[in-house]
């Protein structure tokens, strides 16, 4: 009989063996991972084949990332590690089941070449996608672009092309801007430049503030942030059309790694976990105003400290940063304590007289009373957002409800869900409360017409107040370091 027939012994019975052996492997490896992560390998390894990177990776219950310290990536908030990058590295790591290490090389040149060499699972550093750097690495799916730009100071003479330069040009060693100027020297065979390979690009862009270089290019998210803390930077031209940002792999036949991060990618764009992110930390950046900035820091210097006891003492009760009740203050008034409005708020925090009554405060234009009634009315305004919503977004909510009133706000989340958006997210809401200063939209409300720009500027204000308040306060204390130490690799950079 063939050795392929259904009564035969011996070998034709092989291949179905071999199947069932399969079957249970991967059975006890699916168990494994769950209840003794370690053994995931070797078991892989027993069964005939090597596990992947993925499956390494959820073994070893720990995600590599190579990253930079600046305000667009990673570095140390109040409340921990944060930064753009850092948060999209946190939730992959938590899409695959496993712990995250951070890891800051000393030099940005570092990081691709550490990357390539496999000493990382992957960079997440706000890197531009060039055609020379995709023969070293291999980039994942796009998720921001950017646009890079020629920086200099104001009250020097603005350059319109690299032909005007006048100075010193100095750009981060091995970063793209550095490969933009090789090939915009075609075109401009007198363009010079000089490279550094110890200071990143935030450092760069102090250095033209201090008058120490004159120019530098800087990724226009960069240069939006740190205008906020140095606002004499200016941006000259464009050096390029926008340009896509992506995470670095290192090039590998073993794709799990990789198309999982694809999957992420496209589950977060699709669910909008993407645009909340971006948000988070670029929605609060509008047109830029030097001469708001710039008195905002003087007023920190002269007036803060005359209340600042007071904002913390008032912001401890309620369990919140203090630096975050200061902004709203001055957003309010300018740390004004004998500030009026037209209809007739007055004070710090600027309380109506029914606020003041509900609050038990007896007089406004006291600093202390006052500044005590606005914590404890946004207080309570936080507490009438649901608590299913997620930080940040429950505090940006219960800040507009303390700006145009929680009925209002109601009115603009119900608007938001009508018209397909998540009621609970602030970039959502905020797309649809100006809607209620519109007859078409407010007649379908409850409590009618509303100034719904307002509250939304009244948002982005207060966000850009705390996030100047926080470098501001900071800058005297000792330098941060990363959450893990810079790990002493075995293979040299390149």
């Amino acid at each position: 009989m063939s050795i392929s027939g259904l009564g035969s012994t011996g070998a034709g019975f092989q291949p179905v063996i071999m199947t069932a052996y399969s079957i249970a492997c991967m059975a006890v490896t699916a168990m494994l991972r769950y209840a003794l992560p370690g053994m995931v390998c070797l078991t892989l390894l027993a069964c005939g084949r090597p596990a992947t990177e993925l499956e390494q990776v959820q073994a070893h219950n720990e995600l590599i990332v190579i990253t930079r310290n600046s305000p667009t990536t990673y570095y140390e908030g109040p409340d921990g590690p944060t930064g753009f990058e850092y948060e999209l590295a946190k939730r992959f790591s938590e899409y695959i089941g496993v712990e995250l290490r951070v890891v800051v090389p000393a030099n940005f040149s570092d990081i691709l070449p550490l990357t390539a060499l496999g000493d990382a699972n992957l960079a997440a550093a706000g890197l531009t996608v060039t055609r020379k750097r995709q023969e070293k690495v291999r980039f994942g799916p796009v998720y921001q672009k950017i646009t890079p730009q020629l920086v200099y100071r104001s009250g020097s003479t603005r350059p319109k092309t690299l032909a005007d330069l006048n100075g010193i040009l100095e750009v981060v060693a091995g970063s793209s801007h550095e490969e933009q100027l090789e090939e915009l020297k075609k075109d401009y065979p007198d363009l010079s430049w000089q490279t550094n390979d110890e200071l990143d690009s935030d450092e760069l862009l102090i250095l033209v503030w201090e008058q120490l270089i004159e120019y530098t290019i800087a990724d226009s998210n960069e240069l939006s942030v740190n205008r906020y803390f140095y606002p004499e930077l200016k941006p000259a031209f464009d050096i390029s059309p926008p340009e896509p940002l992506a995470w670095a792999f290192p090039i590998s036949e073993d794709d799990s790694l990789f198309n999982a991060a694809k999957t992420f990618f496209s589950n977060i764009t699709e669910d909008g976990t993407l645009e909340r992110i971006i948000d988070r930390y670029y929605g609060h950046i509008g047109e830029f105003d030097y001469v708001g900035t710039r008195r905002y820091q003087a007023h920190v210097e002269q007036q803060l400290p005359l209340y600042k006891d007071l904002f913390i003492k008032a912001a401890t009760e309620i369990g919140m940063d203090w630096r975050l009740l200061a902004a709203i203050g001055y957003q309010e008034s300018h740390w004004d304590p004998d500030a009026v409005s037209p209809t007739g708020v007055r004070g710090i925090m600027m309380l109506t007289q029914a606020a003041a009554k509900d609050m038990d405060i007896k007089d406004r234009n006291d600093p202390a009373q006052s500044i005590e009634g606005g914590a404890r009315y946004l207080a309570k305004m936080l507490q009438r957002i649901p608590e299913r919503v997620p930080e940040p977004d429950r505090t940006w909510l219960a800040l507009a409800a303390y700006n145009v009133g929680l009925g209002h706000l109601e009115d603009a989340r119900i608007l938001t869900q009508k018209n397909k958006g998540d009621f609970d997210r602030w970039v959502d809401v905020k797309e649809n409360l100006p809607l209620l200063s519109k007859k078409k939209w407010f007649q379908q409300t409850r409590y009618g017409y509303a100034r719904g720009l307002e509250p939304v500027r009244y948002v982005d204000n207060i966000r850009t107040y705390y996030d100047i308040l926080v470098w501001l306060t900071e800058q005297d204390s000792a330098e941060k370091t990363a959450v893990q130490p810079p790990p002493q690799f075995d293979s040299p950079a390149l």
